[in-house]
């Protein structure tokens, strides 16, 4: 699913966020990316985006070459992988419903499949009821709950979640988490970056640790912690 071969990342600026990074996470895999900030994990997701190139080496995603991916077809490449951010990133003037509609129809997916398919992800994140409550109207739990719909609305292949649970309390970050870990048992790849200890001590799935560029840890059913 993802495949860092001898991986550097060099910015303009001189600073090497990723040092011959040499990681694989399997189709149907769930793993917690960890370190400080600064650490290269913000690189790495730009790079599996294909936001950024890498300045070395090889990434597989999905079993293509990013190398190979033109700027054209950089969109289409994307559909596959679903994002949620700490942020959110809702669309303010729409409704959850909207914001999730929104995310199909410039994929040109069909008004009558939007329809029904809409009111089913809204119901997989228990939020049916909010359907049409904008996003200064819900709390951040819900929010996120909506990103997540959103993110999810594709099919994706691979779900990556960067520090979804940043701006919540405890009791609403497990309520995600456990829906992130529904979805990843529905079939699809999931990557976590977070700085959760809680988070990853209970889930006990793998963790993938990086220190200034370079992988320090990789374990499987890991905790935070050494």
């Amino acid at each position: 699913m993802i495949n860092f071969s001898n991986v550097t990342k060099v910015y303009k600026s001189g600073t090497e966020a990723l040092k011959n990074v040499d990681l694989e996470i399997k189709r149907g895999e769930f793993a917690f990316v960890i370190g400080p900030s600064g650490s290269g994990k913000s690189t790495m997701i730009r790079l599996i985006m294909k936001e950024e190139e890498p300045t070395g080496g090889e990434l597989f995603v999905n079993g293509i070459d990013t190398r190979d991916i033109d700027r054209y077809e950089v969109p289409h490449f994307r559909r596959k992988i679903g994002v949620v951010f700490q942020d959110y990133k809702l669309l303010q003037n729409k409704t959850a419903y909207q914001n999730i509609a929104f995310a199909l129809r410039v994929t040109n997916t069909p008004g009558r499949q939007i329809r029904k398919m809409v009111p089913q992800l809204l119901s997989v994140v228990g939020l049916l009821d909010k359907a049409n409550d904008f996003p200064c109207e819900m709390s951040g739990g819900e929010q996120q709950r909506v990103a997540l719909a959103r993110a999810i609305a594709h099919n994706p292949d691979l779900l990556i979640a960067d520090e979804p649970t940043g701006n919540l309390d405890p009791h609403t970050s497990l309520g995600i988490m456990n829906l992130i870990y529904k979805i990843n048992q529905m079939g699809t790849t999931v990557m976590v970056a977070t700085h959760d200890q809680t988070i990853v001590d209970t889930f006990r799935q793998r963790v993938i640790v990086l220190s200034e560029g370079r992988i320090t840890r990789d374990v499987p059913e890991g905790i935070y912690g050494d």
